[in-house]
């Protein structure tokens, strides 16, 4: 909460207490005769109490005033609503998106939402993702964050987004949580799912979600080569290889060094590369639907590359199709070079699936 003094010069009436100004102990005087017409300043110093009004030094006829000198006021500034911040998760349809981030002259993701924002609480934050989706790719378990001063349930924010959001946009689950919480930076793990569809003729209704691929396949070379993902590697060979790179980091949730530069004589370890990152589990799966078969690769890490499971998808499915031996894999991997690996699949057969925090971030913030 904040406070402010201030000198003012005030009128104030008589039948009103000088105590009623609290620490104050103004000399008053009479009010002269001879104070004539001035311009009142129209001003509202409603915290001053009942009968008090702000003079200038000019004159004034004040009847039945007394005027006091140079009075030190302490205003207590109303507080501020407190800001909350807010997790929400979400599903969309990426297909009609140029990805998640904010682009001129682009639809995208988090221009929507920042916008819906604005329409129901009167307040544009900017909602950080959990990670950039690119266009086209979808997600059922997005994550954003940002904070609000609106003093609004959970529930009628996710009911009001979701009445004004674009129908390939939907909220799943809005909530409160501790101040410490940031979609990106508090990420500890995501897992991502891509769909091919292994039938001879893809449904239409299915063809915006599933990279269609017919061809034979050897199905236990996949699943090998998938299991030689997991652990700690570096995967430069599996990221997108971008003009840009040139002015931003292959990784754009990188954090920069924190490290001190260090002095000609002082030895420091390098860097641990930004291109490394840990997979928990990489797996294929068969799968019967109505609408015909599906190979779905779930792959859950601790963070991915730009385009980096699309290519994991694109290198995994040359295995398959027996234009590359999984054996070869650690080469690409040594290799540290984008060429050495397969080709990127389409984004169209891409969701993130969900994506996991620390309980300690996640849970609600706790006022003391």
């Amino acid at each position: 909460m904040q406070r402010s003094r201030a000198g003012l010069r005030l009128a104030f009436n008589t039948r009103c207490s000088p105590s009623s100004f609290q620490g104050a102990s103004p000399e008053i005087w009479p009010t002269p005769s001879s104070l004539s017409a001035i311009t009142r300043e129209e001003l509202s110093i409603s915290y001053l109490g009942t009968g008090v009004r702000l003079i200038s030094d000019a004159n004034q006829q004040l009847d039945g005033y007394t005027v006091l000198k140079t009075l030190i006021v302490t205003d207590t500034a109303q507080s501020a609503p407190a800001l909350q911040t807010w997790k929400l998760t979400l599903a969309y349809d990426g297909t009609e998106f140029h990805g998640w981030q904010v682009q001129p002259g682009e639809r995208t993701v988090q221009c929507e939402l920042q916008a819906a924002l604005g329409r129901v609480t009167g307040e544009s934050p900017l909602p950080q993702g959990s990670g950039r989706t690119d266009a086209g790719v979808h997600a059922l378990g997005q994550v954003a964050s940002f904070t609000l001063a609106a003093p609004i349930p959970p529930e009628n924010l996710r009911r009001a987004l979701n009445r004004t959001l674009p129908p390939s946009i939907r909220i799943v689950e809005t909530r409160t949580v501790h101040s410490a919480f940031h979609a990106r930076h508090s990420a500890v793990a995501k897992t991502y799912e891509y769909r091919i569809f292994r039938g001879a003729i893809c449904p239409p209704t299915l063809a915006r979600y599933v990279y269609a691929c017919s061809w034979p396949m050897d199905i236990r070379a996949l699943q090998t080569s998938a299991r030689l993902f997991e652990g700690e590697h570096d995967f430069l060979s599996f990221a997108a290889t971008d003009p840009s790179l040139a002015t931003r980091t292959l990784d754009p949730d990188a954090e920069p060094d924190p490290r001190p530069l260090p002095r000609p004589d002082f030895q420091i370890e390098p860097p641990v590369a930004p291109t490394i990152r840990t997979i928990f589990s990489s797996a294929w799966e068969e799968l019967q639907t109505e609408a015909g078969p599906l190979l779905v690769y779930r792959v859950r890490g601790s963070g991915f590359l730009h385009h980096m499971v699309r290519n994991l998808v694109g290198t995994m499915i040359d295995v398959g199709r027996v234009k590359l031996n999984a054996a070869q894999i650690p080469e690409i991997f040594s290799a540290r070079s984008r060429d050495a690996a397969g080709p990127t699949a389409p984004a169209r057969g891409l969701f993130l699936l969900s994506v996991e925090y620390d309980e300690q971030v996640d849970g609600p913030q706790i006022h003391v």
